[in-house]
């Protein structure tokens, strides 16, 4: 018996596309199932056109499935990412959280192991707080907050961030340290979470 692990994420240019994908690599070799899903783009084509980053992202992941709430209900445990906005999620996916009151009504979220993964422009251009606002919105749904704490050497390697993997964009791409630790990060959320449901294989 597997764990369902829902990777939600909001990504312009690929910088959390990719981290995001590594959170699920990591998860699907921990033993779980896994839903890779981005959240709606908000942004008019004016501005995405205007920058040809954020366009060839838009346009290379059309084909990733877009993010619903059934998503929230299905999985046993959550991944959010966002980049790095005046130090807050980004208006994308804090929209799609905001949707998710009657969810948060039922309880659908409470007790299921939740971390999140994000990425600025520098490194210290709000990775932290945007980490903590993320964290606060688990708190509301008395979802079970899983950071990776200082728990393994990748998190080191990737700068030392225990809120959970943030890479600088000023660097470019990910590169293998950062999704060493994004894979570390969705391996340790598989591993709380089967150890909550009790699996014997935990």
């Amino acid at each position: 018996m597997s764990v369902k692990v829902a990777v939600i994420h909001y990504s312009a240019t690929g910088t959390v596309h990719r981290l995001a994908q590594a959170v699920a690599e990591g998860a699907e070799k921990a033993g779980a199932e896994v839903r890779l899903r981005r959240v709606p783009e908000l942004a008019p084509d004016a501005a995405i056109d205007a920058n040809p980053a954020w366009r060839a992202h838009v346009d290379a992941t059309g084909d990733v499935e877009v993010a619903t709430l059934e998503d929230l209900e299905w999985a046993d445990a959550y991944a959010l990412g966002s980049p790095t906005r005046f130090g807050n999620v980004a208006a994308q996916l804090k929209q799609y959280i905001d949707t998710s009151g009657g969810l948060w009504q039922r309880g659908v979220m409470a007790d299921k192991p939740a971390t999140a993964f994000t990425s600025a422009h520098n490194v210290h251009g709000g990775n932290e707080s945007t980490l903590l606002a993320l964290y606060n919105t688990f708190h509301h749904w008395g979802s079970v907050i899983v950071s990776p704490g200082f728990t393994d050497p990748s998190v080191y390697a990737a700068g030392g961030n225990p809120y959970g993997t943030a890479h600088p964009g000023a660097h470019g791409a990910p590169d293998e340290n950062s999704l060493a630790a994004a894979r570390y990060q969705g391996e340790r959320l598989t591993r709380i979470t089967k150890r909550l449901k009790g699996l014997a294989d935990a």
